[in-house]
């Protein structure tokens, strides 16, 4: 073998055995094992305890989970606060209404893991392991969350804009954002289905429930309702209505049975149901609880893995390590 021939082939070899920088290692449900093996049982204690205290903090968990992943990429980055310097993406018009519990939950969790294991865990793996136990505390389903990603390094409003899906959108224009992050209609409906939970505030469907023409999709009974429960919200801005109020605190299919019978709150929920694409998984997941929790179970998993390969660990969750322009 020639000297030429024998420097390519340990070449070749010192290529194959390089290892993988840690910032772009694969996510693994095992990754803090070693390095903080009480991590998952410091989150559980914590999710526990707040939620008990805080019963919406499960919905509003998942939803600033969701408004995290699917605008630039699972990285904690809606969890940063503004600056002189830079307006975050929690202070988007559409991220304003996160709630507090949400970011409160996710901070006491960062503080007692910096105490246990400082410097180990980042505040995106918190997050996502936080929603997938809140989830299942209220009834939803257990689902594996692969853990190793870091914290964004950057968090900027402008690019929020046209990534999260608005109740007054078309279903056309809704199913583009999901399909741009590669998710199918089934899918999109699924985790439509986390609004089976939570609440909404009167001024995002105002407008159809008012005035001379209200929102002939609504049941007409329910729209009544929402004009009395909502008759404040002008001078109230902070004035909600439950998005599921059969069984507003538990994770099931209820919700897409309500939207079955004209009991959808948003725009956008009612529109699953008047729409062909949509229709049919809404009337599966409402006649099978089983197949909603599968399918959503699976799109909850690979919306947790997109983006978060890159950036650092944050020593508070709503900062980061050096002040960024």
């Amino acid at each position: 073998m020639s000297q030429k021939h024998l420097l390519l082939i340990v070449f070749i070899l010192s290529i194959s055995i390089t290892p993988i920088p840690s910032s772009q290692s694969k996510l693994t449900t095992g990754y803090y094992a070693k390095s903080c093996p009480k991590f998952s049982e410091i989150i559980q204690n914590i999710v526990i305890d707040k939620q008990l205290n805080s019963p919406t903090t499960a919905a509003g968990t998942l939803r600033l989970f969701f408004h995290d992943c699917i605008t630039n990429g699972c990285d904690a980055s809606i969890l940063i606060s503004s600056n002189p310097f830079n307006k975050a993406e929690r202070d988007t018009e559409i991220n304003l209404s996160l709630p507090g519990d949400a970011f409160d939950v996710i901070t006491r969790a960062k503080t007692k893991l910096e105490f246990e294991c400082p410097g180990k865990v980042s505040c995106a793996d918190i997050l996502a392991t936080a929603t997938r136990d809140l989830v299942v505390m209220v009834g939803g389903p257990f689902y594996n969350v692969k853990l190793g990603r870091k914290d964004g390094l950057s968090s900027k409003s402008s690019l929020v804009e046209g990534k999260l899906p608005k109740p007054t959108m078309k279903m056309s224009q809704i199913y583009k954002l999901f399909s741009d992050k590669g998710f199918s209609i089934e899918e999109m409906v699924a985790l439509s289905g986390a609004h089976t939970i939570g609440f909404s505030h009167c001024k995002e469907f105002a407008n159809k429930i008012y005035g001379s023409k209200v929102d002939p999709t609504l049941n007409p009974r329910f729209a009544d309702a929402l004009r009395k429960a909502c008759a404040n919200y002008k001078s109230d801005s902070t004035t909600s209505v439950f998005n599921d109020i059969m069984t507003p605190g538990k994770f099931d299919n209820m919700y897409f049975i309500n939207l079955q019978r004209g009991l959808g709150l948003l725009e956008s929920d009612r529109a699953l149901f008047g729409v062909p694409s949509t229709r049919k998984f809404v009337q599966r997941f409402a006649a099978n609880e089983t197949e909603f929790f599968r399918v959503f179970a699976r799109s909850m998993e690979k919306l947790s893995i997109l983006g978060g390969r890159t950036g650092e660990i944050r020593r508070r969750c709503d900062q980061f390590n050096s002040i960024k322009t």
